[in-house]
């Protein structure tokens, strides 16, 4: 597996396969034409549904500014297009062509070059699957987070400092905020609400509801508004381990360094995920992302907890399994409805099923694998339309509603 530094990124939102993607795509072909006087981008299947919605079209204009952009929403691909994310880019000179090239966004951020060696980054973890990951553990007596820094070096701790550091900004910065979202939905900004309304006096599970809540809505919100977040393991579902971990942190005092350890942990299974699944949903709809996110919070908790190895699996297989066939359905394509609730739900199921594995976990008869091999199979078998098109589901029934 490659280092969780691929797992957290820090980026400006609202969609990690459709803006931090292509924006680096776009940034790579300039930098291979820098004599080009004008440039085109198509963007097929996904890209072309929801990349409206989504700031596909302002990012690419953005990087190739002030140089002439022509962005084409091509609704009919050609039959080579092979990927839910394909973007073809063409530099002129002149009016000539003076470069092609095509690009695949393959979620959390990553991007591949058809007909390119991929330039794979390097092997960290010899191991694959948490099987593998257990057993090596076991004959090493290490526990999950030990297990992180054995293989990427203590370095990965400063790594995961400045990624913890931007979650917490940008729940301060979503808490701060008020107003309407951009993209036309009319979408007021919840985050400030619900946590200017906390009640001292309000039942202790009252008061957690609401406060995990207000804290995965400020970062989905920010998000939605194209501000700073670290995708977790993506855009679409970046708010909730910022807010798992922020709400443990304060409720048990916990330490930053502590935290990093749980954002080690919870890495550890979003590698094991994108590794033998998918992150992404164009892919394999939303369970690849949101049920990717609250798994991956779900194990940090555990850890945080003080759960075993064998209690952590089981809280991030609950977790993951109980987001099997999750639509990914963004309404008018952005990354609005259901997403930024969606956030919010996903953050409170995570501890639920970190208290689920807790009591159950000498009953478990399905593993984390099983689960991750399950939702690969599920997500690839899905209707397109439930895969990041806004096509159906909520996005469709929400356009009849409008007629």
């Amino acid at each position: 597996m490659k280092t969780i530094r691929e797992i957290y990124k820090i980026g400006k939102g609202p969609s990690s396969s459709h803006t931090i993607g292509p924006e680096r795509a776009a940034r790579l072909f300039r930098a291979r034409y820098p004599e080009a006087d004008a440039f085109a981008v198509t963007l097929y299947e996904s890209l072309c549904k929801t990349g409206k919605g989504h700031g596909t079209d302002r990012v690419l204009n953005e990087v190739f500014d002030p140089v002439r952009t022509d962005v084409i929403f091509c609704p009919d691909s050609p039959g080579d297009v092979t990927h839910p994310n394909t973007m073809d880019f063409t530099a002129f000179k002149a009016g000539e062509i003076c470069g092609r090239l095509r690009v695949l966004s393959v979620g959390g951020g990553d991007i591949r070059i058809v007909g390119e060696p991929e330039a794979e980054s390097e092997e960290v973890y010899p191991e694959n699957t948490f099987a593998e990951v257990e057993q090596f553990c076991r004959f090493r007596n290490l526990d999950l987070a030990e297990y992180v820094e054995f293989n990427e070096g203590e370095e990965i701790r400063d790594y995961l400092r400045t990624i913890w550091e931007a979650m917490k900004a940008s729940v301060q910065e979503g808490l701060q905020q008020s107003g309407i979202l951009p993209g036309g939905l009319s979408i007021e900004r919840k985050a400030k609400l619900l946590y200017d309304r906390l009640d001292q006096d309000e039942l202790p599970q009252v008061r957690e509801c609401r406060l995990i809540s207000a804290y995965a809505f400020a970062v989905s919100e920010q998000n939605a508004d194209c501000g700073t977040i670290v995708t977790a393991p993506t855009c679409g579902s970046c708010g909730v381990i910022p807010a798992v971990l922020l709400y443990l942190q304060q409720q048990k005092n916990l330490s930053d360094d502590e935290i990093l350890r749980g954002l080690a942990v919870a890495g550890l299974f979003g590698n094991i995920i994108k590794r033998n699944a998918s992150i992404s949903g164009a892919e394999c709809g939303c369970q690849a992302e949101i049920g990717a996110a609250c798994s991956m919070a779900s194990a940090a908790a555990s850890y945080l907890l003080g759960l075993n190895t064998n209690q952590i699996q089981y809280a991030a297989e609950i977790a993951l399994e109980h987001h099997l066939g999750l639509t990914c359905d963004p309404i008018c394509g952005l990354v609005q409805v259901p997403c930024i609730e969606r956030n919010a739900v996903a953050a409170l199921r995570a501890l639920d099923a970190c208290n689920l594995a807790y009591f159950l976990a000498d009953t478990q008869r399905i593993s984390f694998d099983i689960v991750v091999k399950t939702m690969y199979e599920t997500g690839i078998s899905m209707n397109q339309r439930f895969r990041e098109t806004a096509e159906g589901g909520l996005a469709k029934m929400f356009e009849r509603r409008r007629r």
